[in-house]
């Protein structure tokens, strides 16, 4: 039983973290809510940083999931620039780091999403190597690649993801030199796989990147605290003026490690354990977001989604739980991105191994088609390259597990409404 005197906490406040506190509100929660954020930024969204706040197409302000006046209207305490660094399960209790300030809790939602992996190469700590992750880093980013793009100075990424490829096509559109440095064959190529990853290495070679596959990191090299190569573990050297690091993102766990909460193994990304419902293995501690390690039943698997749309659906989904509504959390997993003049949604879940083959759509020459991963002729997932308004059809296609036949998914001529009932 959900009442007013009760006071609910959710620590981290991206956009999971907002949309939870929204949610409370918008479901008739008028209790506490006490949303705590490390950043002195109130809570935004993130996929503008690599696209268009970093390009420069977008105001700083866009990226705020709601106006600062908001939270107060709304009577939600917003604690910006605190963290939280224990938590007490017994005394059902958070404490403030910066001050050792106790806050009681009846529920508690952890939104603490993830953290860019760090280069462990030397070099490390000079002044030209850059992660991506906060509205800080993209404001830096911006001023470098704006520097880079005038002195025609050179760019070098490690790591062909999401990020990477993002952030190559906004430093050449600003005029820079890019190197990117990836130990896959392809980019993209734990996602993709090495039928579409091919395909964003030729759109970005066209534009000017260079790719040095099959190949890591080992050293930047610098003088007097300035970044003037990269060097490779096959020997080669590349020039550069500054370095990003674009290896990924590991789940921010440390704080319910310390609280004794489930932790989902590597194999499975990590993260915080949770039921369908986004219940730890406390009943009355939640988690939503990057950090939320979930059973999806449609997969057959436990997930850990990094992506938008996992925070924008995932919060809300978990602060309705903490009402105790009748909710059960399995979206299909969803992303997208934009490079420059591709933009590509992805649905679905479809690892290396995992599909049979990959059935195109229209003309990927082009660059105007759906791919779809196919297991024995169910689609797992597809991607939709500059064609749009699919999305509900391939999530229908994926959700209902439907046999399709490959030469009518092939077909632009068939209605992708119509191949599943």
């Amino acid at each position: 039983m959900v009442d007013a005197d009760q006071t609910f906490v959710i620590v981290g406040g991206g956009l999971a973290g907002a949309k939870a506190a929204e949610t409370l509100r918008t479901e008739g929660f008028t209790g506490r809510v006490i949303l705590i954020c490390d950043e002195r930024d109130h809570p935004y969204e993130r996929p503008p940083l690599s696209k268009g706040y970093l390009l420069g197409k977008e105001e700083r302000d866009s990226v705020f999931v709601h106006e600062p006046a908001w939270y107060a209207r709304n009577d939600i305490e917003l604690h910006l620039g605190q963290t939280v660094d224990a938590i007490d399960r017994t005394a059902k209790t958070v404490r403030f780091g910066e001050d050792g300030t106790v806050v009681r809790y009846d529920k508690l939602l952890l939104a603490t999403g993830a953290e860019p992996r760090r280069l462990d190469i030397p070099g490390t700590d000079l002044a030209g190597v850059h992660h991506l992750r906060r509205l800080a880093h993209a404001e830096r980013l911006k001023h470098v690649l704006t520097n880079l793009g005038r002195d025609n100075g050179h760019l070098v990424i490690a790591g062909a993801g999401w990020i990477g490829l993002e952030v190559a096509a906004a430093a050449r559109e600003y005029g820079a030199e890019v190197t990117v440095i990836e130990r896959g064959p392809t980019p993209l190529h734990g996602v993709l796989g090495p039928e579409l990853g091919g395909l964003f290495a030729e759109l970005h070679r066209e534009r000017g990147v260079r790719f040095h596959f099959g190949a890591r990191l080992t050293e930047i090299v610098g003088q007097d605290g300035m970044v003037l190569a990269a060097r490779t573990d096959d020997g080669e050297e590349h020039p550069a003026h500054d370095v990003l690091a674009a290896i990924g993102a590991a789940p921010r766990t440390h704080l319910a490690e310390a609280a004794g909460l489930e932790i989902a193994d590597r194999a499975h990304g990590g993260g915080v354990v949770v039921d369908e419902r986004l219940r730890t293995s406390d009943p009355d501690i939640y988690a939503a977001g990057d950090v939320a390690s979930f059973h999806h039943a449609l997969f057959e698997t436990r997930l850990r989604v990094e992506h938008w749309a996992n925070a924008l659906n995932g919060g809300p989904a978990a602060a309705r739980c903490m009402l105790d509504r009748d909710v059960t959390y399995d979206r299909v997993p969803y992303f997208f991105s934009d490079q420059y003049d591709l933009g590509m949604e992805y649905s679905g879940w479809a690892p290396a191994g995992s599909y049979d083959q990959v059935v195109i759509r229209g003309d990927a020459g082009k660059r105007e088609f759906i791919a779809f991963w196919v297991k024995e002729g169910r689609v797992l997932a597809g991607m939709n390259v500059n064609v749009w308004d699919v999305t509900d059809k391939i999530q229908h296609l994926v959700r209902t597990k439907a046999q399709v036949n490959p030469e009518s998914l092939a077909d632009p001529h068939v209605p992708l409404d119509g191949l599943a009932p």
